[in-house]
């Protein structure tokens, strides 16, 4: 079943279409034969930022998780020897803190259909049975609805082609390993400090880990319009994520000057 064929992402796609072809004609003017690449990073911009507030519910989510984990711990090492105790225990915990296990998890399920149509608008060939005409544009004399693998296959790549798409890779490579250093979480304990009854999800924190550095070799893979949003998008992801962690986490604020420290005796 082709995803983009279903009758509400369809619709989403030739929404999408429309605003992108708006947004070209009214840049095309400043931005020329570019006008269109242009869009596409215009219209993923206002796109994430109407999503604003999933990532939002997400941050907050994480900053519950961490306030609540040493309590967890806590709660782990009590009733180790009666998981049904502890279950209870854990719902009831997250109950007082207004939470879930699964917080965060309801908004990001309701954007996708939308990520999944902005998406479907930069790799599909036909909108409504009629050509996609966005794809026929051209970035530095690259089709955007051409990849670089394709472009390498057929013999039509050029030094711009490569400029391009090396700005691109470094760009996603950049985020991903920027994302990884400062927003992954601190590692699970070692097997043999873990509790029994709590999985060791040490190995898919790993890999998920290194998911990011993988659309970057999607991104060569994609028409160059699909690519353009991967690194629009992911930089975006990592950007609003340092932010709200910042202004949801705000440091805490040092002791006034010449304020009397308690005595450590």
């Amino acid at each position: 079943m082709n995803l983009y064929e279903f009758a509400p992402i369809r619709a989403l796609i030739s929404v999408a279409n429309s605003v992108v072809t708006t947004l070209t004609d009214l840049l095309e003017p400043i931005a020329a034969g570019s006008a269109a690449a242009l869009a596409i990073v215009v219209f993923t911009l206002l796109v994430r930022a109407v999503l604003i507030p999933v990532g939002v519910s997400q941050a907050r989510a994480e900053r519950t998780r961490r306030r609540i984990a040493p309590k967890l711990a806590d709660l782990q090492k009590r009733y180790k020897k009666q998981p049904e105790v502890l279950q209870r225990k854990m719902m009831e915990l997250y109950r007082e803190e207004n939470s879930s296990p699964f917080a965060g998890f309801g908004p990001v399920l309701l954007q996708m259909p939308v990520l999944l149509a902005v998406y479907g608008l930069f790799i599909t060939p036909t909108i409504g049975g009629a050509p996609n005409h966005l794809l026929e544009n051209e970035l530095l004399g690259n089709p955007l609805g051409t990849s670089l693998i394709t472009a390498i296959g057929a013999g039509t790549t050029t030094p711009l082609t490569w400029v391009l798409y090396a700005v691109i890779v470094v760009v996603i490579v950049a985020a991903a390993q920027a994302s990884r250093r400062l927003l992954m979480p601190p590692p699970m304990p070692a097997a043999t400090e873990r509790q029994p009854g709590v999985p060791d999800l040490s190995g898919l924190t790993k890999v998920l880990g290194f998911l990011p550095f993988l659309t970057a070799v999607f991104a060569t893979f994609v028409p160059l319009a699909a690519a353009l949003y991967l690194m629009v998008t992911t930089t975006w992801t990592l950007v609003e994520r340092l932010v709200l962690r910042r202004l949801l986490n705000p440091p805490a604020p040092a002791a006034a000057a010449g304020e009397v420290q308690p005595n450590a005796g």
